[in-house]
């Protein structure tokens, strides 16, 4: 049974720099006598069992000392990518200490891992000296891994916070998506005038398993409390299509849970996904995202009426509801109009970074 090592905090007293060798320290044995040590060198490392937050580490160590292993320095560092998250941890380097457990071990921290991040690390093995300082190997050779997704376990966690920030219901009857004019009077086949579906930004929580992998198409559906109608202005253009809420979200529909998040204001936004049954996306959600109840749940359904009559459609007036559609929607099945308000830019939420810091939209993982 491999151990698992949660780590707390960095050592007060890190291990030397990379590419500093101190593997031929001595240190005096209970006689007196000085005995040379020659820590083994990790060799072959192997990371797996990959999460957003830890993963297993091993690797292989010969040596005549070996038995004299007492720690393990593990040097980690965020690799430098231009579209990191800039608001979560600094790029530093991390170094943790460990004591020499059997192989393999779990290294666990949320604190300086984030998920869907590149790390590079090394390690050295170690004896402590009666007086505190340490006789080391040589570093290893610098690997690198990338940590995961969010996995169901952190999605359930971050469905339960959505849900306790929904609010009442409010009923509603179309889904709207704003854009430039150019965008709607792009040319298109006579035939079928479609909306294709893209790939999802990175917008929202960094560990969203949806982010540069889902594609489909953004709907709103918040309506303004005293009109029940959709605001009239907009953070992504002037023109708006509307489609009636029944030709996206029915029977033949699938509703997922996608993403809680905010953006360093009181505002808090909620990404749902709507899924053709049998779909590509429908087969892209099933497994990575909590599946929900059509008619049933916090924060958009559609119920049947008692009388047989049409489909009834309500939305949460607490949050912004971001809706995915996956499959392609053709213009012909709404209308095309310009909106009289304004366009708000500001309040775009493209590629926008959550606030880490959030108590109400953070769980206890990387964010």
């Amino acid at each position: 049974v491999p151990f698992q090592i949660l780590y707390s905090g960095v050592s007060s007293a890190p291990p030397p720099r990379l590419g500093v060798d101190r593997s031929s320290m001595s240190v005096c044995g209970p006689s007196g006598v000085v005995d040379q040590l020659t820590l083994p060198v990790p060799q072959n490392i192997h990371i797996s069992n990959i999460t957003c937050d830890s993963f297993n580490i091993s690797w292989d160590m010969d040596g005549p000392d070996r038995d004299k292993i007492t720690h393990y320095f593990i040097d980690l560092n965020k690799k430098e990518n231009k579209n990191s998250n800039q608001f979560k941890h600094k790029d530093v380097p991390t170094k943790l200490v460990a004591k020499a457990v059997r192989l393999p071990m779990t290294v666990r921290g949320h604190w300086f891992l984030s998920p869907r991040t590149r790390y590079t690390l090394a390690v050295q093995t170690a004896a402590k000296k009666p007086d505190g300082d340490y006789t080391v190997s040589q570093w290893s050779e610098i690997i690198e891994f990338c940590t995961a997704d969010y996995s169901s376990v952190h999605l359930g966690q971050l469905l339960l916070k959505a849900q306790a920030m929904a609010g009442r219901m409010l009923p509603f009857s179309v889904f709207y998506r704003n854009q430039n004019k150019d965008y709607f009077h792009q040319p298109r086949d006579a035939q079928c005038r479609l909306m294709l579906p893209s790939v999802k930004d990175d917008s929202g929580s960094h560990g969203s398993p949806i982010s540069g992998k889902l594609e489909g198409i953004f709907f709103s559906c918040n309506t303004e409390f005293n009109t029940g109608k959709p605001p009239q202005d907009s953070p992504y253009g002037p023109y708006r299509f509307e489609v009636s809420a029944d030709l996206l979200l029915n029977q033949n529909t699938n509703l997922y849970f996608g993403d809680f998040y905010c953006m360093y204001t009181s505002y808090h936004y909620i990404i749902l996904v709507l899924a053709p049954v049998g779909s590509k996306g429908d087969l892209f959600c099933k497994g990575r995202l909590p599946a929900l109840d059509r008619s049933d749940n916090c924060f958009l359904t559609c119920t049947a009426a008692a009388d047989g009559g049409p489909l009834r459609f309500h939305h949460a007036q607490d949050v912004i509801l971001e809706v995915i559609y996956t499959d392609p929607v053709d213009l012909s099945l709404g209308t095309v109009s310009p909106i009289s308000g304004h366009t708000l830019m500001s309040l775009s939420t493209t590629n926008a970074k959550k606030d880490p810091s959030c108590k109400i939209c953070n769980i206890s993982v990387g964010r």
